[in-house]
């Protein structure tokens, strides 16, 4: 029975095409205005490292001043002073450990027909290449020599790298960068999804793609000040050695563990090195030391806003809206039906028959809607990712998202028709066939 009140609602899809186009249109805007912002919302919100995210960890110490502090309060720093990163380099715990801070520098590429050009930069250790998976499209990370003796060799990113050498691979060439040469030793590939990992790891602030990677100890040989501001006014203090002995907060740190059920071994550790600091009068407050995982991190950073949130409940209310507009296109669409239905009731059809049959259209409306929603949505995406070169990788659809695309369409659509169809029940046949 279901196979053919499903062929009757193909049918009726031709009938009254005006209406149909319009409720099909209707539901397809609102399904792709709201699958486009959840999937987007859905992809960012992701785990963006599943097969680690539970190993790999984010030390947080309180460097803030005495006064005006109250017992419990957010201390507001996301990042660490050198002296305290410089220790837990040297600590050895965990299987992996990386410091790092967003750099800016002037590239002057080695072709004579390009000028130099701003680009911005992360200065890590080479341990951050293997713990947040970073792919090589040529070469590779440099060594753990290079970083002990602040080696002048820099990893560039791909579109960095393709705007100097072309497809051609670039290791072994030099350039000039900060106005010093340096060894290209790697090209980074493809790292999606960007706009997630670059936050994650604070590199810079707009969550775009890195140019050019420096070793940490390279970065601080060169006196490379932060690409982005810092909580305290050392950056403007005309010896950078000054900054080095602050307490200012400006360096990003990493551990990654072997298991995550090393949790609790580390957190004792880095208490135990707190206290010690304490002791020795550099951590002034007395406040709980944090340890983050990467999706508490993620929680921290608000990766996702709120104004992101708050535009899939507007996507939502779009849809709301659809679907109030698609309760009137049914009443009027089944309303010029009353004498059909009059005569099938006529000839022994009940309302629970008459309810499935009009029910059972109302879902093929809204799965010819999900069709042409899920174009729409492909097709937004795509705008969204050629508009925005930091959502490219963001801006696509999953398995997930198409099957809710369906979901959605005809679940809003037989919502839509639970009034008309109702309403088509109600038809007295004597009424009708008297009428006609």
């Amino acid at each position: 029975m279901f196979a053919y009140y499903f062929m009757l609602g193909v049918r009726s899809l031709r009938r009254n095409p005006a209406l149909t186009a319009l409720m099909v249109l209707t539901l397809a805007v609102g399904v792709a205005a709201s699958v486009s912002t959840l999937t987007i919302l859905h992809v960012m919100s992701a785990d963006p490292i599943p097969e680690k995210s539970s190993r790999l960890f984010v030390p947080q110490f309180d460097n803030g001043q005495v006064a005006d502090y109250t017992p419990g309060e957010d201390p507001g720093d996301m990042q660490m002073s050198y002296p305290d990163a410089a220790n837990l380099l040297k600590s050895g715990q965990g299987e992996r450990r990386t410091a790092m801070y967003g750099v800016p520098a002037a590239i002057e590429p080695p072709r004579k027909d390009m000028p130099a050009f701003s680009a911005t930069g992360l200065a890590p250790t080479r341990d951050f290449f293997a713990m947040f998976n970073v792919p090589f499209l040529h070469g590779q990370a440099w060594s753990e020599a290079d970083d002990a003796r602040g080696a002048d060799v820099v990893v560039l990113g791909r579109e960095t790298a393709e705007k100097m050498f072309g497809d051609a691979s670039p290791v072994g060439q030099r350039l000039m960068l900060m106005g010093s040469p340096f060894t290209i030793v790697g090209v980074t590939d493809t790292w999606a999804p960007l706009p997630r990992y670059y936050k994650l790891i604070g590199g810079n602030r707009f969550g775009t793609p890195e140019e050019f990677f420096i070793p940490f100890s390279t970065a601080i040989r060169h006196e490379t000040q932060h690409a982005g501001s810092m909580s305290c006014n050392a950056n403007r203090d005309p010896g950078f050695a000054s900054l080095l002995a602050s307490e200012c907060t400006w360096i990003q740190f990493w551990f990654e563990t072997r298991s995550s059920g090393d949790r609790v071994e580390l957190q004792t550790w880095i208490d135990n090195y707190a206290k010690e600091q304490r002791k020795l009068g550099r951590l002034k407050r007395n406040a709980p030391n944090m340890l983050y995982n990467v999706n508490e991190w993620m929680e921290k950073l608000k990766v996702v806003g709120n104004d992101s949130k708050l535009s899939a409940w507007l996507a939502f209310g779009f849809l709301v809206l659809c679907l109030v507009n698609t309760v009137g296109l049914l009443l009027a669409k089944f309303s010029v039906r009353a004498s059909e239905i009059g005569v099938r009731r006529a000839l022994g059809a009940s309302r629970s028959e008459i309810f499935h049959q009009f029910l059972i259209e109302t879902g093929v409306v809204g799965l010819v809607g999900g069709l042409l929603g899920l174009v729409l949505a492909f097709g937004a995406l795509a705008l969204i990712g050629m508009q925005s070169k930091g959502m490219a990788n963001v801006a696509h659809m999953d398995w997930q998202m198409l099957g809710l695309t369906f979901v959605m369409s005809v679940s809003a659509a037989i919502a839509a028709g639970l009034l008309p169809t109702w309403r088509a029940c109600q038809v007295t046949p004597a009424i009708q066939l008297k009428s006609q």
